[in-house]
């Protein structure tokens, strides 16, 4: 990005003026070095979501911010309906309510070094993997009905999953109004054998070690310790939310032609809150973010049987849950007055600090648990949320590491191989459908995470917690 577009406000903190069809700035929280690395196309993105109707204070983008589909990946928006705030389904993307959740397993290094090849190949063949994949679940009318309305409630009410499991998921489970009967019918087809599957592209199921403790007050509210096994799921709602976004993306780019309301970019079509396309889309996408909810359920309940079988000791009880794809209502505080707003995170996580009402009360103390992931075969994160003045970027945080500026690249079948190689020399045992389809997720294609993490918490959006390193990756 050519840092001349930009002031610097502080050593994390840079903006773009409001000018031209902005009715906000944009803020960049993010080191020097960081906003180099961002690609030109974040600023112009950022830039046209600072533009859309109703939006509020100004557009934040997360330290691991690149290219996206309207919104750049890692940028949060807040609108105001009141005022003729839009929705869009540019934030939620085509994987609404895309997410990581951790999982204890009371086991140590040494418990799972000698058995991790097996592990590895018993994971792989039990977790649906790559484009396409299908799993054994099949959903009829009534239950597709009941899994968008019911998210992970509807899973552990079907025996994925413990009651436990919904007080560490956000909204406990299950997003409010979803409804099914404005998510199309190809949308729900498409979705009918997909239930507990992780799918492609950077989705991963890891078995990771806890290598260093940042924060050791809140890594013992969260129960992490150094040496610690753990278990970390990223995936979001397949199928279904792919054709949720490209369904109202055309909608509401037909409606913007008739009635002359059309966005800086094509990307970014969206309609008035209040409007009844607007409430369409909010019902459809809420359904999509509980059939995300109820997919890592059933992923989870899958995991706990493969170590189950395995080891049969391991327990794995749920650390938590958070989404980083999603629209919600939410309140805020702006200058002195509480307002109603819709918060849109694209790549971003909520980062509710201590004591906000809506966190389980054994982490209320502590702040919200951030989950930041890593490129494959490299470190992860956990961050606590802040008590932040004004809730800073509306109470968000960054979601991973972030896509890295595309450059020339071996072949795609020598590089997978190669990337494979590397990691099994460093301990790393990766399984996935093919060398070509490890190829976009090798290391090297994704922002340096530690910088990453180090911005967030130098910007005041997050603390660091805990560092974990991978001893077994399943990707997509």
């Amino acid at each position: 990005m050519d840092i001349r577009l930009l002031s610097q406000r502080a050593p994390c903190e840079w903006d773009i003026a409001q000018k031209g069809a902005m009715l906000v700035p944009v803020i960049i929280h993010a080191t020097e070095s960081l906003v180099r690395e961002m690609d030109d196309k974040v600023c112009e993105q950022a830039v046209n979501v600072a533009a859309l109707p109703g939006i509020v204070l100004a557009c934040h983008v997360m330290p691991d911010a690149h290219w996206g589909y309207g919104f750049p990946i890692g940028s949060v928006a807040a609108f105001d309906a009141q005022r003729g705030g839009v929705v869009t389904p540019a934030s939620a993307g085509f994987d609404a309510s895309c997410g990581v959740r951790y999982l204890h397993t009371g086991l140590v290094r040494d418990d799972i070094m000698p058995l991790q090849r097996q592990l590895a190949d018993l994971l792989f063949a039990r977790i649906p993997v790559g484009p396409g994949s299908r799993s054994s679940i099949r959903l009829n009318d009534s239950l597709m009905h009941d899994m968008l309305t019911g998210g992970a409630r509807w899973a552990v009410e079907h025996d994925w999953g413990v009651a436990a499991d919904l007080e560490r998921i956000e909204e406990h489970g299950r997003i409010a109004e979803g409804q099914p009967g404005h998510v199309s019918e190809q949308a729900r087809l498409r979705q009918s054998e997909e239930m507990g599957t992780l799918g492609d592209g950077n989705h991963y199921l890891e078995v990771q070690e806890v290598a260093a403790i940042h924060d050791p007050a809140i890594a013992l509210a969260y129960g992490l310790k150094r040496g610690d096994i753990v278990v970390a799921l990223h995936c979001g709602s397949r199928s279904l939310s792919y054709q949720v976004g490209t369904d109202y993306l055309r909608l509401m780019g037909q409606a913007a032609t008739v009635d002359n309301r059309a966005s800086a970019d094509p990307e970014l079509a969206c309609a008035a809150v209040k409007s009844e396309l607007g409430q369409h889309y909010l019902g459809a996408m809420r359904a999509a973010a509980n059939c995300a909810l109820a997919n890592r359920q059933i992923l989870t309940h899958l995991v706990r049987q493969v170590f189950g079988k395995l080891i049969s000791r391991a327990r794995m009880p749920l650390l938590y849950d958070v989404s980083h794809n999603t629209c919600r209502e939410e309140e805020h505080r702006i200058d002195g007055d509480l307002r109603h707003l819709f918060v849109h995170r694209r790549g971003a996580t909520r980062a509710l600090g201590p004591g906000h009402p809506d966190l389980p009360q054994a982490l209320r103390s502590s702040g919200q648990p951030v989950l930041v992931g890593g490129a494959m075969g490299e470190p992860s994160y956990v961050l606590a949320g802040l008590n932040q003045p004004d809730a800073l970027a509306f109470s968000s945080a960054c979601h991973g590491a972030g896509r890295a500026i595309s450059r020339p690249r071996p072949a795609r079948h020598s590089r997978g191989s190669l990337a494979i190689e590397d990691l099994a020399a460093r301990g790393i045992v990766v399984r996935g459908p093919s060398g070509r389809s490890l190829v976009d997720e090798a290391p090297g294609s994704y922002k340096d995470v530690h910088a990453v993490v180090d911005a967030a918490e130098g910007a005041g959006l997050a603390r660091k917690v805990a560092r974990m390193e991978p001893l077994i990756c399943v990707k997509g």
